[in-house]
Formats: C-alpha cells, sequence, structure tokens
C-alpha cells in the first residue's frame, strides 16, 4: 500500500496539471501574465503563453514528467520558430525554473 500511495504523490508532483500551477504562480512571482492559449482553429500550438514586463514573451508547452510534444506540435513549434518565438517543452518544476532564471530579480 505504501509503494502506491508513494507513486501517486510522485505522479502530482510530476503531472501536467501540478507544473502548470506552479508555472502560473511563478511567473506571478516574477511580475508577469501567465495567460492559457487556446486556438479552436488550429491544433498543436502550446499551452500557455507568459508575459513578463519589458515587453518579454515566453511560449510554453506543458507535459507530465518524460511525455514528448506529439508531431503536430513538432509543426507548430517549427513554424513558430521560423518567424522568431521559442517554444519551451517544460516537463518539470526544474525545467520551468531554468526557462524563468533570466526573469529573476527584474522587480
Amino acid at each position: 500500500m505504501d509503494k502506491t500511495i508513494d507513486k501517486i504523490v510522485r505522479h502530482a508532483d510530476y503531472s501536467e496539471k501540478a507544473i502548470e500551477r506552479y508555472l502560473a504562480a511563478r511567473v506571478k512571482e516574477l511580475g508577469g501574465l501567465c495567460l492559457k492559449y487556446s486556438n479552436a482553429g488550429m491544433v498543436g500550438f502550446p499551452d500557455r503563453v507568459c508575459l513578463f514586463p519589458g515587453g518579454a514573451t515566453e511560449w510554453i508547452e506543458l507535459k507530465s514528467k518524460g511525455e514528448k510534444p506529439r508531431p503536430i506540435q513538432l509543426v507548430r513549434f517549427k513554424q513558430m520558430d521560423s518567424i522568431g518565438h521559442t517554444v519551451h517543452v517544460c516537463d518539470s518544476k526544474e525545467s520551468i525554473d531554468r526557462v524563468l532564471t533570466k526573469y529573476e530579480g527584474g522587480r
């Protein structure tokens, strides 16, 4: 029974939902807005767009620990990259921290 509970607790720490909550909280701490992005007409775009003071924007695709983007997402990310927008794929709190490091100390 303890192994099952431990597995559930670990999953809760690494689920996409938990990582999404962490991202939203961190962006808010840094003075930014973390918006859920949805485009009903086109699939495959990143989950979140984060807007920071000074006009900086970060596109974030969230995944559960170890998951990878779907093929259509890779196509969209490449399209975005071709016009100067980088998409960060984050599957952990640590990967989010790496993306947001450059915004720390900016407030």
